[in-house]
């Protein structure tokens, strides 16, 4: 659908709105949703088959993705926005009383795009899976996505989806991690190491792809890929290498910006370094 050159304006314009909306409530958290802006954009605007205007909850016939790492909201409601599921300027309305865009994602606030209700880590990935069963059952050769955090990979729901889904060949599903290496406590070695996720996720059945999540061209390559690969008896996960806080210098890297606002000066430090390309709302 679009160049990479475009997908790129697109993710800035994007990040843009995420340490907008974090710092007009001054809640939430913006250096995930930083770090996996270019894995989002790429599925919504390139890779995904989906239906923004005539939002189903069921989606049949089109691909699905779901949320696990919900506490990266600011991001998915940007890119939702921005692909033309609701009105960008409903963003302005982020974290605020009775809006429809909390700070985890629900379902009963009826906001198109969001099939589950995010932030009780875990989740997701059964979730995941419980969908592209159905879609097999109902012979619909759509794919269903869903990220996690790499943190996440410490909740043992998560294997035990794993080894469910190569065990039953689950094989129209497309997981992936965002591997930035921090989780709210510091970084994920201190906290819980987890070793060679590849090999592990491997030795459950799956077919894994480790890539730069924050390369636009490389991502785009690599969802193509794992596409041609579906439908081939295994589960497959991109393991994606990003950086927390990508976009903004100050943010880069590190676990303090897992869950802060940026305050006035560091909001306009950060708007000096990305590109207004789609217009703010």
């Amino acid at each position: 659908m679009f160049e990479t050159k475009k997908l790129q304006q697109i993710a800035s314009q994007v990040r843009r709105d995420i340490v907008r909306m974090v710092h007009a409530c001054q809640s939430g958290h913006p250096g995930g949703s930083l770090g996996c802006t270019d894995f989002l954009t790429a599925l919504y605007f390139q890779e995904m088959n989906i239906k923004p205007e005539k939002f189903e909850m069921d989606g049949i016939g089109e691909d699905l993705f779901f949320l696990s790492n919900g506490h990266v909201s600011p991001v998915f409601y940007s890119v939702l926005a921005r692909r033309g599921y609701f009105d960008v300027s409903e963003l302005a309305s982020f974290r605020k009383l009775h809006s429809r865009l909390q700070g985890h994602p629900t379902t009963h606030e009826g906001l198109p795009g969001v099939r589950m209700s995010s932030g009780s880590l875990g989740q997701g990935l059964s979730v995941a899976i419980g969908a592209a069963q159905a879609k097999k059952l109902n012979h619909d050769r759509s794919l269903v996505f869903v990220l996690m955090g790499d943190g996440e990979q410490q909740e043992g729901q998560v294997w035990e989806a794993a080894i469910y889904a190569s065990g039953k060949k689950v094989d129209n599903i497309i997981a992936a991690i965002d591997f930035n290496g921090q989780q709210i406590d510091g970084p994920v070695e201190k906290v819980m190491p987890l070793g060679d996720l590849k090999a592990k996720y491997e030795a459950f059945g799956w077919i894994v792809h480790t890539l730069n999540g924050n390369d636009m061209s490389e991502l785009v390559e690599v969802l193509a890929l794992a596409r041609q690969k579906s439908f081939n008896g295994k589960p497959q996960l991109l393991l994606l290498k990003t950086e927390m806080g990508q976009g903004v210098d100050f943010m880069v890297g590190t676990h303090k910006w897992h869950g802060a606002a940026p305050n006035d000066e560091q909001l306009r430090i950060a708007l000096g370094q990305l590109e207004e390309t789609l217009g703010d709302y």
